[in-house]
């Protein structure tokens, strides 16, 4: 089978959404680049998890035209594809409709830091894309989704490999790594920590986010240059 390793790998981080319940029905998927090959691996639109097998994931080159595979590609495939050719250090994506996730994008609100599972991972606020105009939606609209994540990084000076994930007003989250099993990992993260601060606001409503010093040091233990988490070599 052609692109065999890379489809496994695709299928497998594509079922693990379902054994973290990051989705229902069919609400998500995850795609895998293989920079070398000038290729990436994703979803096909509409199919049950269940029903997944690697030959079924279709693999696209990064012009958006199908190279092999006899099913559509998810219908997010021009917002994967947007982010790719934007981060380069990004080799894995994922989108889900997780409701906690979802529900912070509904408000149009980053996800604050307010404590130090958040600040383990993403470095700061993970932040919420602005909402499209209906040009943009009319005009070429998944594409215009990945343009939209794109903008908003590069307006607020973030760093992709800091901060691994994105909530888009009215729609839902983006995550992503180094791999597809790293994005669908981001992807589990996020959604505990939106679900985090969702009890932190209910319990105290103007509860203020974590001290930059408290966020510092759990972020740079686990990823600056003298982390120290967990086992080396």
């Amino acid at each position: 089978m052609e692109y065999e390793a890379l489809r496994k790998r695709v299928c497998s981080a594509n079922q693990m959404l379902v054994k973290y319940d990051l989705v229902t029905l069919t609400w998500g998927n995850v795609s895998e680049a293989d920079r070398e090959a000038g290729v990436f691996a994703i979803k096909p639109s509409g199919v049950a998890y269940d029903d997944l097998r690697p030959e079924d994931m279709v693999v696209l080159n990064f012009e958006g035209e199908i190279v092999s595979g006899a099913l559509n590609p998810s219908s997010d495939t021009k917002t994967h594809l947007e982010l790719y050719k934007a981060f380069p250090a990004v080799n894995g994506i994922v989108h889900t409709h997780s409701p906690y996730a979802v529900a912070w994008a509904q408000t149009g609100l980053d996800i604050p830091c307010y404590g130090t599972t958040h600040a383990d991972y993403f470095y700061g606020a993970i932040p919420c894309a602005r909402g499209l105009t209906q040009a943009e939606i009319d005009g070429d609209y998944e594409k215009n989704t990945g343009v939209v994540i794109i903008e908003t990084f590069r307006g607020r000076n973030l760093d992709s490999g800091q901060m691994p994930g994105v909530i888009c007003q009215s729609h839902g989250p983006f995550a992503w790594g180094k791999d597809a099993a790293d994005a669908v990992y981001h992807a589990v993260v996020m959604e505990e920590v939106a679900k985090m601060a969702v009890l932190t606001r209910e319990i105290h409503h103007s509860a203020q986010p974590a001290s930059q010093w408290i966020q510092d040091k759990h972020y740079q233990r686990k990823h600056g240059s003298s982390a120290y988490y967990g086992q080396r070599g």
